[in-house]
């Protein structure tokens, strides 16, 4: 059993969070819904909290009203196998209101925050060298969206194996 769980709180889009998570990401499904009861103080019949996994990991959402937004204090990192895994993600989670931040940051529609980076991000800002990991992450610093081969070619390492 998952000992923690991430559990985030949205306005009212927890269902319609949990959909897009679910479309968005290959090893994800949803979980069970718990919807409010007569006596408390959400509108019967409305989603409290749904749950979903994404490969091994559970989240649960809940609408919790407009009271905590997502801020950049928390983020969701997703390390990914290649150029293409990253450019599918970062469209599917910027689409529809989502926006680019920096250094492959990104909030989705909802506000919540992801870092979508190759798996091998520390290998590629080490670089050849020194100076090749100080160009790396110069070249990271001006990118929204992580370009691999971009980084490769700053930090003059043409031996990671992502690409």
């Amino acid at each position: 059993m998952q000992k923690i769980k991430p559990f985030l709180w949205f306005n009212d889009e927890a269902e319609e969070a949990v959909q897009l998570y679910v479309s968005v990401f290959r090893n994800a499904k949803a979980g069970t819904v718990l919807r409010w009861g007569e006596g408390g103080p959400g509108k019967p019949g409305s989603v409290l909290t749904a749950s979903f996994t994404i490969g091994d990991m559970e989240f649960i959402a809940m609408n919790g009203g407009p009271h905590d937004p997502f801020n950049d204090s928390i983020s969701l990192t997703v390390p990914c196998d290649s150029q293409a895994e990253i450019d599918e993600l970062w469209s599917k989670l910027t689409a529809d209101g989502g926006q680019e931040v920096q250094c492959g940051w990104l909030r989705d529609k909802f506000g919540v925050r992801w870092q979508v980076i190759p798996a091998n991000i520390e290998e590629l800002l080490r670089g050849k060298d020194a100076e090749g990991g100080k160009r790396a992450m110069q070249a990271m610093m001006q990118m929204k969206k992580m370009d691999i081969a971009a980084l490769k070619r700053a930090g003059g390492s043409s031996n990671c194996d992502l690409g």
